[in-house]
């Protein structure tokens, strides 16, 4: 299947990315499963599907929005904890809130509990700005929605970056 590029609409199924992945020759594992809207439902369901492996990092994603409506992704380790209050000083941005399930659509192109790095595939035609944690480096591979929660991705962070360059999505890495 050709793949052809796009600038102005939304990617919006896992099939057309996966494509892209395909394509562009990054490597991953696709695994299917029942929708997980939650990291505490992702949990449950984690050791049956993907196992113990500790160098292996599962991911929580939050869009948020600042008072100036400014669109960011935040990308952590399922198990961090993040005071929204104490980002916004780091990131220098005011006010964070989660953004609506409406403007998560219109400008990631996916619905809450979807939500992952590779919606920024979408979120970079929109100007949402990228910030991962730190600690993500040291995991070998992380575990993301590839736009529809029924289906994870397993994908080594280089090839992630390299997801990153063909997008020209430009993370900025922060310590969380």
């Amino acid at each position: 299947m050709k793949v052809e590029e796009n600038k102005t609409e939304l990617l919006t199924s896992s099939i057309e990315l996966v494509n892209k992945l395909d394509y562009w020759k990054i490597a991953y594992k696709l695994y299917f499963h029942e929708p997980l809207m939650t990291v505490q439902e992702s949990k449950t369901m984690q050791k049956t599907i993907f196992g113990l492996d500790k160098s292996n990092g599962h991911i929580k994603n939050l869009f948020l929005r600042d008072k100036k409506k400014n669109n960011i992704l935040l990308v952590a380790h399922q198990d961090t904890i993040i005071d929204l209050k104490l980002l916004a000083k780091n990131i220098n941005m005011d006010r964070l809130s989660f953004g609506s399930p409406e403007r998560l659509m219109e400008n990631l192109g996916v619905l809450p509990g979807a939500v992952s790095p590779f919606s920024m595939i979408n979120g970079v035609k929109k100007d949402v700005k990228l910030f991962l944690d730190n600690n993500l480096k040291s995991f070998k591979k992380i575990f993301a929605h590839p736009l529809e929660n029924n289906q994870t991705v397993e994908i080594p962070i280089e090839q992630l970056e390299i997801f990153f360059k063909k997008i020209s999505a430009t993370p900025i890495w922060i310590s969380l």
